[in-house]
């Protein structure tokens, strides 16, 4: 989706203001956010699908509000969708059920805790299909210059451009169809673009963009 959250590459937004610091939370609310975030999982709400959500946001609202805000209005908006909570529920801040069954629960874990958990119970992303990959890598490749009216991870910025090869991924979920609910992988590669091919004011410049970019977004150079 062509939106406001497609900053990437744009200009007339002002400077970037940059936090020197390192603390991931400068409010305790932030903090609780973010863990729900991370706990909160229900079928139908997909990394996809979530971000598709956020994308719907209005523009005047989506660039005044701090970035953790935004994902609580998102997580509201899926939670409600998904018929986890009411609208009410959320504007009385607690639940408004008689059902108070909700079984024991879950003991706080500790940073380290959580870390040794990822490592034991770590998840593979990628998936084998079928169909071999059509792009080796050194090939050149140019990207589509559509997007699509839902979601979709290939940026303005990087449509209708020249790009090489540089790595494959394997077979991932691809996110325009994820976050319509359908499950399809597809090859995915990691593209090296010149800053000069993205951006022509660049001239001179050395630097390289890489950006991992599913089969359907390819096509030969």
């Amino acid at each position: 989706m062509d939106g406001i959250h497609d900053l990437g590459g744009k200009q007339g937004y002002g400077p970037i203001e940059v936090d020197d610091d390192e603390s991931p939370f400068h409010h305790d609310w932030e903090g609780r956010e973010w863990g729900i975030a991370q706990c909160a999982r229900t079928p139908g709400i997909t990394i996809d699908w979530w971000r598709h959500c956020r994308e719907l946001i209005m523009p005047e609202d989506y660039l005044g509000r701090p970035y953790f805000d935004s994902w609580a209005q998102t997580d509201f908006a899926t939670y409600i969708e998904a018929g986890w909570v009411t609208l009410d529920e959320i504007d009385a801040g607690k639940s408004l059920t008689d059902d108070t069954n909700f079984g024991n629960p879950v003991s706080a874990m500790t940073l380290q805790q959580v870390l040794q958990e990822d490592h034991d119970h770590a998840v593979r992303f990628d998936a084998e299909i079928d169909a071999p990959p059509i792009f080796s890598v050194g090939v050149q490749v140019l990207t589509s210059s559509h997007g699509n009216n839902g979601h979709t991870r290939l940026p303005q910025y990087a449509r209708g451009r020249r790009g090489t090869v540089n790595a494959w991924n394997g077979a991932h979920v691809f996110p325009d169809l994820s976050a319509q609910g359908k499950e399809i992988h597809q090859h995915c590669y990691n593209v090296c673009f010149a800053a000069t091919e993205l951006w022509p004011e660049a001239e001179n410049s050395r630097d390289k963009v890489y950006l991992d970019l599913w089969e359907s977004y390819l096509a030969p150079a």
